[in-house]
């Protein structure tokens, strides 16, 4: 039945609707059904749709359902009803009156009594369901001067934001109507670009379900997805149909005029339909069995290696496909340059949920032609205890490293027993990527990041404080190698400040410092605090909003962040000419280091060692490097070795944390302070010297 319909065959060439020249092709994956029902919406609120019943095989290529609805264009209004089941296979859910969304479609909108409460039960949910969007992606014009700007790895540092926290805050600066926006990231642009990233590693975009929390909270990250391909719409300024599409797009164009690159996280481990006691809204309803992984031995329950409910079935051939049409969409379309995979792991078990040695969808993804110029980044573990650093399949997929993360922490602590574990971060962790054929930046190094402490909480927290999430502080790691330095939480004595404003510098500083492309958290730069919060999965709220009111202490931190950037990045002055630390980098990777300890030459590897020295020379910049680090918590002296190959050359004072603004970093290489070979190093800092000259 088509009503008032013309329809014809229709094809399944491109799953989704597509609009054609003569109407709009609609093609879902429902392999058990023998009758479908596509459902035409003229309103948001509509309840009583148009109906155009499938039944015959005219309108069935095998596993696919299509259908060419004559006369109508974009923003159509559509959903889809499975109305009748053959074979059903264990783990099937069959209900012909609920309402599913199109997978496959580039936009959800939402009625006003949305409830996605009522779509766990058995029965319509017309009254209350989410509808899929006819989209014509073609309508946007990008102009001829839009490029991606396409960095190194190696020149890379990476932003990790989130679209609303960015600029939520009232204190941002921005109107009302684009604080936490889209638009918002836009009007802030200078900012990033003037602290030096050169990319955005935005949390999730995709669109997600904000009532999927505990009673009374928000999803506030966006951990659970409801689409693959639709644009999260609340982080629109705009309220029509096109809004959140066109918004992103022109984000993504101002960022990239800015040489921003922007990349997601993204979330194809699970999604929103949660396990048994979750909605159906879509993937449950037109083929639970290929888009989970189900339990055959407890009657197809949800296998949970998420921590969500459910875990997507990656390795489903469907499924697999369904994952990479995603991913084309967002570097084609949306014109994306790079990926954070949540729980990549997930992407490497089978059907059954065992791990396998040759995943079929992470190879695929890495050797995929489309995405040969994508950035492929990995959260290498899974909530089901797969842990994978330095074991990912495909040699393109770069890995969030949590050893760096770990021991970098437990080191500047002052843990004993770090100090060989310390080295190896600082060197790109070659105990953990082996592979020679490995380039150093396989390893995405982070001190923080969203989830966990801010790095101001790591400095002023020694436990976790959650209570605000309403879980009784259960929630969260409790492993967070942090120290509060004298007095847990906020504080007035200057004395236990100092430390904390000094370590959240030498943190800063390692991270940029280390072999590999850094990752630095939202707000790190100005000293953003949580209050102990290291979940704040829920918290729609000032808490997780970045502050732009501008303290003493988060505006030193700026100006070192700054330097510090700049030092790594390709913007600096002409005198650094944005090369410092990146050919640091390659001296490092190049193997050309001596160690020393408080005596030349005389580096303490024993178990209560809290401190490190190095010299390293740079070919590109003909420079040599002096670097000291001292985690004790007691001041050293110590001997500087003679300049190698270079005896009366001078070293020059680039960095000292220790030291307060502006000696504790110099922006310009004709502020470098010169030194003798005698030098005393506060307590917990780092010093960093330079000197000119060549190898005989």
């Amino acid at each position: 039945m088509a009503g008032k319909y013309k329809i014809s065959r229709g094809h399944s060439r491109i799953l989704g609707s597509t609009v054609e020249k003569d109407g709009v092709n609609f093609a879902i994956w429902c392999p058990d059904a023998t009758e479908m029902e596509l459902l035409l919406f003229s309103d948001i609120d509509d309840t009583s749709p148009e109906s155009i019943i499938l039944r015959s095989a005219e309108y069935r290529s095998h596993y696919y359902w299509h259908v060419l609805v004559h006369g109508i264009r974009d923003r159509q209004l559509y959903g889809w009803r499975v109305k009748k089941l053959g074979a059903r296979r264990p783990g099937t859910i069959f209900d012909p009156h609920k309402v599913l969304l199109d997978p496959y479609a580039r936009r959800i909108v939402f009625p006003e009594n949305y409830n996605r409460t009522f779509s766990r039960y058995v029965g319509s949910n017309l009254h209350f369901c989410a509808k899929s969007v006819v989209i014509d992606m073609s309508l946007y014009h990008w102009g001829r001067e839009e490029k991606r700007p396409l960095h190194a790895m190696s020149s890379s540092i990476i932003y990790e934001m989130h679209v609303a926290g960015f600029t939520k805050n009232p204190n941002s600066g921005l109107p009302p109507e684009i604080r936490g926006t889209y638009a918002g990231i836009i009007e802030k642009i200078d900012y990033l670009k003037d602290l030096g990233i050169t990319a955005v590693e935005l949390l999730p975009v995709f669109q997600f379900d904000r009532l999927d929390a505990q009673p009374g909270k928000s999803n506030y990250w966006g951990y659970s997805p409801m689409s693959f391909f639709a644009v999260h719409g609340e982080y629109s300024s705009r309220n029509d149909i096109y809004g959140p599409l066109d918004e992103f797009r022109d984000m993504v164009k101002a960022l990239h005029k800015a040489g921003i690159e922007v990349f997601l996280d993204v979330v194809y481990n699970h999604t929103s339909e949660g396990d048994a006691s979750g909605p159906i809204y879509a993937y449950k309803g037109l083929d639970n069995p290929s888009y989970y992984i189900l339990d055959p031995e407890k009657d197809g329950a949800y296998r949970n290696y998420t921590g969500c409910g459910n875990t997507v079935n990656a390795s489903n051939p469907m499924v697999k496909q369904l994952i990479k049409d995603s991913l084309h969409f967002w570097t084609e379309e949306m014109h994306v340059d790079g990926f954070r995979f949540d729980l990549a792991c997930v992407l490497s078990r089978d059907s059954s949920g065992q791990p396998l040695n040759d995943p079929p969808t992470t190879l695929a993804i890495d050797c995929d032609n489309r995405l040969s110029d994508v950035k492929l980044i990995a959260e290498p573990w899974d909530a089901g205890g797969l842990y994978q650093v330095g074991a990912m399949a495909g040699s393109r997929w770069r890995e969030w490293n949590g050893q760096f993360r770990d021991d970098m922490r437990a080191f500047l602590r002052g843990d004993d027993g770090m100090i060989s574990r310390f080295v190896n971060r600082i060197l790109g962790s070659p105990d953990i990527y082996r592979d020679k054929n490995v380039d150093p930046q396989k390893s995405v190094n982070f001190i923080t990041c969203h989830d966990g402490f801010t790095l101001w909480d790591l400095v002023s927290y020694s436990r976790k404080h959650n209570e605000a999430n309403g879980e009784d502080n259960r929630d969260g790691n409790d492993y967070n190698f942090s120290f509060n330095y004298g007095e847990e939480g906020e504080t007035r004595d200057p004395r236990i400040r100092a430390v904390r404003l000094r370590q959240a510098k030498n943190f800063m500083l390692l991270n940029l410092m280390s072999m590999g492309t850094p990752m630095v958290l939202m707000g790190d730069e100005v000293l953003r605090t949580q209050h102990g919060n290291n979940n704040a999965y829920c918290q729609d709220t000032e808490m997780s909003y970045l502050n732009w009111e501008p303290r003493k202490e988060s505006e030193e931190m700026l100006r070192f962040t700054r330097i510090l950037l700049s030092y790594r990045s390709r913007r600096g002055s002409r005198r650094f000419r944005g090369r410092d630390f990146e050919s640091l980098q390659e001296a490092i990777a190049n193997n050309s280091i001596t160690w020393h300890g408080v005596e030349p030459f005389r580096p303490d590897w024993s178990h209560t060692s809290h401190s490190i020295g190095l010299t390293v020379y740079s070919d590109t910049r003909g420079l040599w490097y002096y670097v000291f680090i001292n985690a004790y918590w007691e001041g050293l002296h110590i001997k500087i070795p003679s300049v190698p190959h270079g005896e009366k050359q001078k070293w020059f004072r680039v960095i000292d944390t220790y030291l307060a603004p502006p000696d504790d970093i110099y922006a310009e290489q004709d502020e470098y302070f010169p030194i003798g070979h005698n030098y005393y190093l506060g307590s917990r800092s780092i010093l960093v010297l330079v000197a000119p000259g060549r190898p005989n």
